[in-house]
């Protein structure tokens, strides 16, 4: 089918994708339907209710090689539910009365958008889902063609998300500067708290990253320059229970034997027992427009930094996360084929008229493929029982703990 003009919009939180992902939806359509008209609504879904758009000119589409390049997003990214009627009615998105769903599907009429091209996690292509059933359910000519952003890696049932192998290389680079810190200081406890509210995914990818890149080095223990404590020494994450004692005492002799204990802990690890701490106290929980919390808020680096502090005898603990670090990077080469992939394919559905999420469906044998929306859904929890993960586990001297069932 020929496309006379399509959208792109970017939202949620950034990843290691959004730049390519934009510059190579712009290229393919480029090559195969140079007629198509792009623009671009800036900061996510309050640009479209705002009809806030970019024009790509001939010579952003000469360029568009350059977004390869740079991380973040340049159209911009914001955190929008089309079906919270009230935080929309707050930020001043829409008017008394108005249902965002119309006003964007309005808005999409109005600029002439035949296809609308989302590129976000779970939350962004849930709402891009309501947007697609609404303008379904009233007739509207339109489809919605997303791609599955998030250093999560937690879409359900999308094998790989875009973004994610960066964020972990990424995070590993970070923390190859923040391990030498433990020379500041005698018993030194340093934890790194990565990105990840339900998923373990990144935490656990990122130490394996980290401990690949470690081997490669060479050493002087002599000197005390030594590979042990620069190593990992435990990885919590969501899906995986924690038993603060015995890890206690395990990483105790780790302290007592190299003077440093190093940490990998995802952000969503143990936030359920500290909403419960704080709620008991009487303080409330920040969250977002999604109903999600704040984990910013609530921390729980601190908190495991405070737990293990006491338990261990560190004279000193240093809190360090890698995220915002990690997930404004530049896609490296891993994710810029799988982007140019899942952009390919994006384009290919849309001139055919085929909605969906683009990306590798678990379920039919990882086929690429325009994933319906009704099964896109987050929180896909972290296999905890893949084997590299046991084998980094097993390296590090860890337990696996009890795995925790997590809802879908």
């Amino acid at each position: 089918m020929t496309i006379r003009k399509v959208g792109i919009l970017t939202a949620g939180g950034l990843a290691p994708c959004l730049s390519t992902a934009i510059g190579r939806l712009i290229e393919r359509y480029t090559e195969v339907s140079p007629q198509t008209e792009i623009v671009c609504y800036v900061d996510g879904y309050k640009g479209l209710l705002q009809g806030n758009s970019i024009r790509v000119t001939d010579t952003v589409r000469k360029g568009a090689a350059i977004l390869y390049k740079h991380g973040g997003s340049p159209i911009g990214n914001s955190r929008v539910k089309l079906t919270n009627v009230k935080d929309c009615l707050k930020r001043g998105l829409i008017k008394e009365g108005q249902n965002p769903l119309a006003v964007a599907a309005e808005q999409l009429v109005k600029d002439g958008v035949e296809v609308l091209h989302t590129i976000g996690g779970d939350d962004t292509n849930t709402t891009a889902a309501d947007l697609a059933a609404y303008l379904a359910r009233n007739n509207y000519k339109l489809i919605v063609v997303g791609l599955p952003k998030t250093i999560d890696n937690d879409v359900f049932p999308i094998r790989q998300s875009l973004g994610a192998w960066t964020a972990a290389e990424e995070g590993a680079r970070y923390f190859e500067n923040i391990v030498a810190e433990h020379n500041a200081n005698p018993r030194m406890l340093i934890v790194h708290e990565v990105m990840g509210r339900n998923c373990g995914w990144l935490t656990a990818y990122t130490a394996k990253v980290y401990r690949e890149r470690l081997m490669q080095l060479d050493f002087l223990p002599e000197i005390g320059l030594s590979r042990e404590r620069k190593d990992v020494h435990a990885v919590f994450v969501p899906e995986m229970a924690i038993d603060l004692k015995a890890e206690a005492a395990r990483l105790g002799g780790v302290m007592d034997k190299l003077g440093c204990v190093n940490l990998f802990i995802s952000e969503g690890a143990g936030v359920d027992a500290i909403v419960k701490e704080m709620e008991s106290a009487g303080e409330e929980v920040p969250r977002d427009a999604f109903g999600h919390v704040k984990l910013d808020a609530v921390n729980p680096g601190k908190w495991f930094g405070k737990q293990f502090a006491a338990l261990l005898g560190a004279e000193k603990t240093l809190v360090q996360k890698s995220g915002y670090f990690a997930r404004a990077a530049a896609s490296n080469a891993a994710d810029i084929q799988l982007i140019k992939a899942c952009a390919d394919k994006a384009v290919e559905c849309a001139l055919k008229g085929i909605g969906g999420v683009i990306g590798q469906d678990e379920d039919r044998q990882d086929e690429l493929r325009a994933i319906e929306f009704p099964r896109i859904a987050g929180g896909k929890p972290f296999d905890i029982d893949a084997p590299w993960f046991g084998k980094l586990l097993a390296d590090i001297g860890q337990p696996k703990g009890a795995k925790v069932k997590v809802a879908h």
